[in-house]
């Protein structure tokens, strides 16, 4: 396995490698969990560590020809009045979230739509993306966007000229509860950068994230016994407001001071 930090090794890899290792099929099959409550955290290395050996033993990770840590490539699209991004920072009940996620290690490319429903939880549908590269939606993909937005979001803004806004990388380990309805992600290395070049990222810092269908899983317990809390933390949301500082950004004032680097320096004039 590469390590979660390209540069060391380091007790978090020793505890990954200690898991059993679940397949991708089984992982597929067992925990699909399309529409989910999601908590997320932002984790220095020791608190991930801590974490990790809290849930030893009663979790699973996922593992494809001997890796457990992939890399991902996410395009996020929006409208030229950035829809999505205001309904996320509002609360709107009709908000949206278009992206292609790409599977760097596979080199396979999915198009996903987000949405919220009744109670909060997240709904997500999702196609193969093949056709066009990862930003560009395309004829089919529109079609797909169309079928799935309930007819609100249509109401309220004009998703016919959805268009990327920024692109965002990290390395991902993926964990699966023992009850196999739960799971947990582990983001590293997060970087979001915009068509201008301007990069946002997260020095020594993971995103873990664990999804379930309702109710608080293990790690949720973990986390809470060693004091943290679930942060409001969007990878797009963070991304856009840290990159245009003159957008309202109230719901994630708090993250972006206490994690969020800005770097101007690779801006493209």
């Amino acid at each position: 396995m590469t390590s979660i930090h390209m540069a060391e090794r380091t007790e978090i890899d020793s505890y990954i490698w200690a898991m059993a290792p679940i397949s991708l099929d089984s992982l597929t099959s067992s925990a699909g969990l399309l529409t989910r409550v999601d908590r997320k955290y932002v984790l220095t290395r020791d608190e991930l560590a801590a974490l990790l050996l809290n849930v030893l033993g009663s979790v699973s990770v996922l593992e494809i020809d001997s890796k457990r840590s992939f890399g991902y490539e996410s395009v996020y699209f929006d409208t030229p009045g950035l829809a999505s991004y205001n309904g996320a920072v509002r609360g709107r009940p009709d908000r949206f979230k278009v992206r292609t996620r790409t599977y760097l290690d596979a080199g396979t490319s999915m198009l996903e739509v987000k949405t919220k429903g009744r109670r909060g939880e997240t709904i997500k549908q999702r196609c193969e993306h093949v056709a066009q590269g990862p930003s560009r939606i395309g004829v089919e993909g529109m079609r797909f966007i169309n079928a799935v937005l309930p007819s609100a979001v249509g109401e309220s803004a004009d998703i016919s000229e959805l268009s990327p806004t920024i692109t965002t990388s990290y390395d991902r380990v993926t964990l699966v509860g023992s009850d196999d309805v739960s799971r947990i992600t582990i983001d590293a290395n997060l970087s979001c950068i915009d068509a201008r070049g301007a990069r946002v990222h997260l020095d020594g810092k993971y995103v873990v994230e664990t999804k379930s269908a309702a109710a608080p899983c293990a790690a949720d317990r973990a986390l809470w016994s060693l004091g943290r809390r679930p942060e409001k933390i969007s990878k797009y949301g963070i991304g856009v407001a840290a990159l245009n500082p003159e957008l309202s950004a109230n719901k994630w004032h708090r993250t972006l001071q206490r994690h969020v680097h800005v770097d101007t320096t690779e801006v493209i004039s």
